[in-house]
């Protein structure tokens, strides 16, 4: 049902000093910051041959992931994202596993322009798991 790995996010405290790490010290090609206040976040996108690595920063005061960086202070490994072909019939096979879709239920527009779900990390060894329909 999953299919590529579309990218691993990351949270940290400060989007424009990591995003310097990644292009100065990396090399990489690093996206433009992108404020997505439906989900809490600014992002960028570190863009790698195969994959991606998104970095996340909170956007306002009741980001979702707040809470991970009063945690992790330094930030750290947020979630994986996966790929499937059809958001809704994943998530309506996995609910009929017993996974957990957070929220509620239905597909949010993620960072690409595309629907997205995120399940529960109980559900999958303690790692919070985004779908994104390709």
């Amino acid at each position: 049902m999953i299919g590529r790995l579309n990218h691993v996010a990351i949270v940290v405290p400060d989007l424009g000093a990591a995003s310097a790490v990644y292009r100065d010290t990396l090399g990489a090609t690093i996206s433009a910051p992108a404020a997505l206040p439906e989900h809490g976040v600014t992002t960028v996108f570190v863009e790698l041959d195969n994959t991606k690595i998104e970095l996340l920063e909170p956007l306002g005061d009741g980001s979702p992931i707040a809470g991970f960086l009063e945690r992790n202070p330094a930030g750290g490994m947020h979630h994986v994202c996966y790929e499937v072909d059809d958001i809704i019939a994943a998530r309506d096979r996995l609910a009929g596993e017993g996974a957990r879709v957070l929220g509620d239920g239905e597909p949010r527009t993620g960072a690409h322009g595309k629907p997205v779900l995120f399940l529960h990390p109980k559900d999958f060894c303690g790692t919070l798991v985004e779908l994104e329909q390709v």
